[in-house]
């Protein structure tokens, strides 16, 4: 098994698109990673990953915004191809199978959590629900959420 996690920032904004006949949102996550080089120096190395989420479940597209902050998880895949000058070159796509949004509400949205296939789903706009501590195995409302 192989599966990759990245928490970053959307560089754009989501786009969706069919094709034949699937929806698939595409955005780009950027997570940056801070270092000191060998003379001391503070630097940023920046990955950038490609994201694809194969979904007929596109109500999470309008918060995926330039900006917004994310957690995605997938399945990983390496594209090489070559430059016009000749060289080659690679890039890290993600087949994403799960969606978080992070951080604020930016502009009053809400948040919530995606997944693909036949896992849970939970539009922004329904309640969430947390398992009762009492053990009588049934979900109930949160009332009090924090944002």
């Amino acid at each position: 098994m192989i599966k990759l996690q990245v928490i970053g920032n959307l560089g754009k904004d989501c786009v969706t698109n069919n094709v034949n006949g699937k929806t698939v949102m595409n955005f780009t996550v950027a997570h940056t990673e801070r270092f000191r080089d060998a003379q001391g120096n503070q630097k940023d190395k920046t990955i950038w990953v490609d994201c694809a989420y194969w979904s007929d479940r596109t109500g999470i597209a309008p918060y995926l915004r330039k900006g917004t902050q994310v957690y995605v998880e997938g399945n990983p895949e390496v594209r090489t191809f070559t430059k016009q000058d000749g060289t080659y070159g690679a890039s890290l796509t993600l087949r994403v199978l799960t969606i978080q949004l992070l951080g604020g509400r930016p502009e009053g949205t809400g948040g919530g959590d995606y997944s693909g296939g036949n896992s849970s789903f939970a539009a922004p706009a329904a309640p969430k629900t947390q398992a009762n501590s009492g053990g009588g195995g049934y979900n109930e409302p949160v009332d009090d959420l924090p944002f």
